[in-house]
């Protein structure tokens, strides 16, 4: 086992004294701050046991920085996911002294979303959120940036051309391997069905147009019913999926392209044998979880929510930082696949 590091090795590798390395891990006394970082940066080559009180220290020469998300359905398990990894993301970074600032909109109505991007455009630095298509959003995010405030999307692009980028996944894609998953555990003639948040969700939309295209060319025999509109929620989807499980014998399969799943896999829970319906859903949860393992899900296509946020993380800065030459277009990730034998 390697020797633990001294404060005389670190005073040697920065070049300071043993009693300027004591009070810069100790805060006792003032130290310039191109000294502490010279003690820090050879603390962490030297693999310090106390380097976080170094870098600590160290950080209050950093610029601060204030970062405002803009999330939905606050009580939805997902978002509550997304925001822990947001603070997470903001956190790690050494380089600025960042603060997130997480706001949820109490409706998902354009009034709301507007209002929720003014606010914070008013005290950050740079504004991220998933919010609706609508002009009314468009503008508010327009708004933002001609006064220098950079806007990112993440999971469902909006507010273009105004916002800087776009973090998310391929959602046309995503209602194809949702079609062809279905397509693969299905193998018979009958009906699928699809369930989207609403028609401002240009997400859900390409997702559903994703799904039926698949099946359009791929696997005729499976006709696609009308989409229902759930608004997220799992009251809809429950009475939404026990009546389509009445009317359509033939029912073989469901995908709901955007939030309420839990919904549907109660009333398989309470009508069906597990497996006796393909199920595939987004994002996974410990509700999702469960269902897979129990066989009332099929499969789960999951948003990689710490590489979005770490890296969503990383253009907030540089932008902030007026850094040249920053991708605009859609920043695409690669869906994470789960299944029930990988859960």
């Amino acid at each position: 086992m390697s020797k633990r590091p001294t404060l005389a090795d670190i005073a040697t590798a920065a070049g300071v004294g043993i009693a300027t390395v004591d009070r810069v891990l100790n805060n006792r006394a003032p130290v310039r701050d191109d000294t502490a970082r010279r003690v820090a940066e050879a603390a962490e080559k030297l693999g310090y046991h106390a380097l976080g009180f170094i870098s600590a220290r160290d950080k209050r020469s950093l610029p601060a920085m204030t970062f405002g998300f803009v999330l939905s359905k606050e009580k939805q398990p997902f978002y509550q996911n997304l925001a822990r990894e947001i603070e997470a993301a903001v956190t790690a970074r050494r380089d600025i002294r960042g603060k997130a600032k997480i706001t949820f909109v109490r409706a998902t109505t354009p009034e709301d979303f507007c209002s929720a991007i003014k606010g914070l455009s008013e005290q950050c630095y740079a504004v991220a959120g998933a919010a609706l298509n609508h002009p009314q959003v468009t503008r508010t995010v327009a708004e933002a940036a001609a006064k220098g405030v950079p806007f990112f999307s993440i999971l469902n692009d909006f507010a273009e051309p105004s916002r800087s980028a776009y973090y998310g996944m391929d959602n046309m894609r995503v209602g194809r391997l949702a079609a062809w998953m279905l397509a693969t555990k299905i193998r018979q003639s009958g009906k699928v069905a699809v369930f989207v948040g609403g028609s401002r969700w240009h997400g859900h939309i390409l997702r559903e147009t994703g799904f039926v295209s698949y099946f359009r060319d791929n696997a005729p025999d499976l006709h696609v019913l009308d989409p229902f509109v759930n608004l997220d929620t799992r009251q809809i989807t429950y009475e939404a999926t026990l009546d389509l499980l009445s009317r359509h014998a033939d029912l073989r399969g469901i995908y709901v392209a955007g939030g309420g799943i839990e919904g549907a896999i109660a009333a398989l829970r309470e009508s069906r044998p597990a497996g006796k319906i393909a199920l595939v859903g987004n994002e996974l949860t410990d509700d999702r979880r469960a269902a897979l393992s129990d066989g009332y899900m099929t499969m789960v296509i999951s948003t990689p929510l710490e590489t979005l946020c770490r890296n969503l993380v990383d253009h907030m800065i540089k932008a902030v930082l007026g850094e040249p030459n920053l991708p605009t277009g859609p920043q695409i990730l690669d869906p994470l696949l789960y299944l029930p034998e990988s859960v």
